[in-house]
């Protein structure tokens, strides 16, 4: 589906910028924003390309860069950090190859760090794409990163 398809389901009204933004970067094969997605998405608000630039680079969910097919976000909130998410990052990175803001070679995984992804209680946590994983180990990452591999080479 086209960006100007995607627009069209959403009354122009910058309330729903934010819902706006995520149907087009869930659309894009990339997981990202195009400068021409965005150039469209002011325009169908009759609002200013920076206005909507300045909404995607604040919050940490957007990006202008392409990413992994696999968007994996690492909660480095107090919580999550007192729970050793430094740990669960060197695993993540032993598994996929990968630190924090690279994309793997064969664009499969984006490894990026969040604030907080709201499940403190269950810490230490990470969400993949929409997925989220609580009390993370080593045999649990190990795991979540092995059932990925093999389901995209049964694919």
């Amino acid at each position: 589906m086209d960006t100007m398809a995607i627009l069209k389901k959403f009354t122009p009204e910058k309330d729903n910028m934010l819902n706006i933004l995520h149907a087009v970067q869930d659309n894009n094969p990339q997981n990202y924003l195009t400068t021409e997605d965005i150039k469209l998405v002011a325009s169908y608000l009759n609002t200013t390309y920076s206005a909507v630039y300045g909404v995607v680079k604040y919050y940490s969910m957007f990006s202008v860069k392409p990413r992994g097919k696999y968007v994996i976000r690492v909660c480095k909130s107090p919580v999550c950090h007192m729970m050793s998410t430094k740990t669960i990052i060197d695993e993540i990175k032993n598994n996929i190859g990968i630190g924090i803001g690279e994309t793997s070679a064969d664009l499969l995984f984006t490894l990026e760090s969040s604030e907080c992804l709201g499940h403190c209680a269950k810490a230490p946590v990470m969400m993949i794409n929409d997925k989220v994983f609580k009390e993370l180990d080593s045999v649990k990452i190990k795991n979540i990163f092995q059932s990925i591999k093999m389901n995209e080479q049964n694919k």
